[in-house]
């Protein structure tokens, strides 16, 4: 292991290599998640030795040069000595930086799921008594994959938004390693679980889904915010079985009049103009909400995803979105105009969606919806193949948790979560994407790049 030493002006003018502290490699290692031998320095040779001796001139160091750049360190004028506090720096201010509590605050109840980048984790704040969903995701997995500016969307969008329907982001923060998002826990488990349990819903209760999340995303709409993965496992449910939109590590502030272009979502759910990369905007989310509700009536996807976007760009460009003749004329109609191919002439506004005759004698007074509980989804909890239903085969332990600290935040739990319950990302990873990637249907998800 070798690294560009510090260089100093000589009596002659020229430059003159200068001594590099092992510590402040240490430092900069250790605080990436990497760790650098205490040997090292004594044992390598004379020409790679840390220290006051010649260093190899020209070596690159051993740390990606996307991390140097997001530090403001050119990888030819690295820095001999890494301040911490120029690290935490990178990821303020929207995780502010604290001290970490300990388990005398925190309690971990159980490991619910393997994130891209780390666990989430069920929570008890002993103080507040109340439970929570702890996302742990480690800044070294942040910098390697270039994706510090998606992290930090993800808490701005949430921090903006406050809705019924809407998750609630409760906190966040970072300490030397890692960045922890808390969000409500909720026990009852997310909208997939539930369509896998029972197949198909029926359309008065798709009716109750479809106003409160078409509320969800007009409210978001309005505040420029796209959410880009609207799906059933990113629709938590409350003890009465209401929704809550959740997971928005791909959502972007999008103004009104605004264009994106990234590729990204999952690839069942996306609309053509997202599949072709853009132009799209908000409008894009109202075809993801058409998707859905036509799953949850009739128990599959009107096309089976792809294996890669342009595959599925094509079947979704020919397929004709025919509306099945067990639908009840106003639910046709209000698919047939969500999942208009044309983006400018799609269903796309709150206004609109409410006008729509599959709505007529409903309410969408936020209060009224949630006034009566979603029978179908309490009868379901309460069955016994639930927990493997939510689970889907993936196997919970406790291994993610052994020799890893968490900067001494959480004390160890006495037994995994192996109950069916989700995070304010589902059940599965906190989506920290990459410039442009997508998500084939399946659980966890696999991230791809594209």
């Amino acid at each position: 292991m070798g690294a560009e030493a510090a260089k100093r002006k000589g009596p002659d003018g020229g430059q003159e290599d200068g001594p590099v502290s092992s510590s402040g490699w240490r430092g900069f290692l250790s605080s990436v998640g990497l760790s650098l031998p205490s040997g090292l320095c004594r044992l390598a040779p004379p020409a790679l030795r840390l220290g006051r001796r010649r260093m190899l001139r020209g070596k690159p160091p051993d740390i990606p040069d996307h991390v140097l750049r997001l530090a403001g360190v050119g990888p030819h004028k690295l820095r001999a000595e890494w301040s911490l506090p120029g690290f935490i720096a990178m990821f303020l201010p929207e995780f502010p930086h604290r001290s970490a509590p300990g388990h005398e605050h925190f309690q971990v109840l159980g490991y619910i799921a393997k994130g891209s980048f780390g666990p989430i984790l069920k929570v008890k704040d002993k103080t507040k008594h109340k439970t929570y969903a702890v996302k742990v995701i480690p800044k070294s997995e942040i910098l390697r994959l270039g994706v510090l500016e998606q992290s930090k969307e993800e808490v701005i969008v949430q921090r903006q938004v406050r809705h019924p329907f809407v998750h609630d982001l409760q906190d966040c923060w970072q300490t030397q390693r890692h960045l922890y998002i808390m969000c409500d826990y909720c026990s009852t488990g997310d909208l997939y679980t539930y369509w896998v349990m029972i197949g198909q819903f029926a359309e008065a209760t798709v009716r109750v889904f479809a106003a409160e999340l078409g509320c969800a995303l007009g409210f978001l709409h309005d505040f420029g915010i796209i959410h880009r993965d609207v799906k059933m496992e990113n629709i938590l449910l409350t003890d009465n079985g209401h929704l809550r939109l959740a997971d928005f590590g791909l959502s972007r502030r999008l103004e009104r009049g605004g264009r994106a272009f990234t590729i990204c979502g999952t690839i069942q759910y996306m609309a053509p103009e997202v599949l072709s990369g853009g132009p799209y905007n908000h409008a894009a989310d109202w075809w993801s909400l058409g998707i859905l509700l036509f799953s949850l009536v009739t128990g599959k996807f009107p096309v089976p995803p792809e294996a890669d976007h342009c595959g599925m760009l094509r079947k979704v460009r020919c397929f004709p979105y025919e509306m099945p003749l067990s639908f009840s004329p106003p639910l046709a109609l209000l698919i047939t105009e969500l999942l208009c191919k044309t983006p400018t002439r799609r269903l796309r506004s709150l206004e609109r969606f409410k006008r729509q005759s599959f709505f007529h004698g409903s309410t969408f007074d936020h209060a009224l919806l949630q006034r009566q509980p979603v029978e179908v989804i309490l009868e379901l909890r309460e069955r016994p193949d639930r927990s493997a239903k939510a689970r889907r085969g993936l196997t919970l332990s406790l291994q993610p948790l052994k020799g890893f600290d968490y900067d001494s935040l959480l004390s160890p739990p006495a037994t995994p979560d192996t109950r069916p319950e989700a995070t304010a990302h589902g059940s599965h990873a906190p989506p920290l994407p990459g410039p442009e990637y997508f998500r084939p249907q399946g659980r966890p998800n696999r991230e791809v790049f594209v």
